[in-house]
């Protein structure tokens, strides 16, 4: 699954995107000018274009052809800004797109109160090299996207965090939650304790890969699915089906799901030789939803 830009410099001021994608909002041709001290850049509709006016692009025209599927929990949004921020890169080569560019697209130009870990695809990809797994320790939970579930954990998580006296979650144990649970709520208390177990589960997941642990990480993977199922609540029955029948395969060391939640797609890590049994068996089990599996689970063999 890709997303490719392609394009040019513009002399003046007009510029043109242009989707190939089906699925995204019409209009898919959107002219607008470049932002001046007199008339700033604003976001509008379509959606999609957003993210192109985002990062102020000097384009006569640039067009967009996307096979990442479109809120199917794999971040299209995060590689479509890969592929802007990429092609800038070609057409300035000596310049370099800065680390704040992702959230001057997120909140300016989409509304999405971000921090670290809603733009993790968008950090990791254009890092990624073979062999290579990167560690990000300075993020909180998921949980500031658009969509009426997301500022209620958002603010349910915040609400944890100053009851026990800590600028974020990211500082709190699970001593500090136990010693606190009687001021918290239910809900609010369960949403706490996820994303405290979280941060701890990432640091063992860690060692685990560098021990070459395997069964180790794939237990803290389903570990981690489950808290987001039971205490997080961001799974769905489709996505718990997924993991449960990718769990059967004799190879598959663990399973969870992955994106925002409320769907999308699982990711399973696995030995290499059980990756074709593993896709049947998930194509035999699954009957959650209209989206065939191969769209729903995606692995990691090794």
């Amino acid at each position: 699954m890709v997303t490719v830009i392609v394009g040019s410099k513009t002399s003046g001021q007009k510029c043109c995107v242009v989707t190939q994608t089906e699925a995204a909002d019409e209009p898919r041709v959107v002219h607008f000018d470049l932002p001046n001290e007199l008339a700033p850049l604003l976001r509008g509709q379509p959606n999609w274009a957003n993210y192109e006016k985002g990062s102020c692009t000097a384009l006569q025209i640039a067009v967009i052809a996307s096979s990442v599927p479109l809120g199917g929990g794999l971040s299209s949004s995060a590689s479509l800004e890969v592929a802007v921020y990429t092609f800038l890169q070609q057409l300035c080569p000596g310049r370099m797109i800065n680390d704040n560019f992702h959230f001057g697209v997120e909140y300016p130009f989409n509304k999405i109160k971000c921090n670290l870990s809603r733009s993790l695809e968008a950090t990791a990809v254009p890092l990624a090299d073979p062999g290579l797994v990167i560690l990000i320790t300075n993020s909180n939970v998921r949980h500031s996207l658009t969509g009426s579930e997301y500022p209620t954990r958002r603010k349910q998580c915040e609400e944890a965090a100053a009851i026990l006296g800590k600028k974020s979650l990211r500082e709190a144990t699970l001593q500090d939650l136990e010693a606190a649970k009687d001021r918290l709520d239910g809900v609010t208390y369960h949403r706490a304790r996820h994303v405290i177990e979280k941060n701890e589960r990432t640091a063992q997941a860690a060692e685990a890969l560098k021990r070459g642990d395997y069964k180790e990480f794939g237990r803290l993977m389903v570990e981690s699915h489950n808290s987001l199922r039971d205490n997080y609540e961001v799974s769905c029955p489709e996505l718990d089906e997924l993991v449960a029948a990718a769990l059967e395969v004799d190879g598959v060391f663990g399973s969870r799901m992955t994106g925002g939640g409320f769907g999308g797609c699982t990711v399973t890590l696995l030995q290499a030789h059980a990756t074709e049994r593993a896709v049947k068996h998930i194509q035999k089990k699954y009957h959650g939803s209209p989206t065939t599996p191969s769209e729903g689970a995606h692995a990691l063999s090794l």
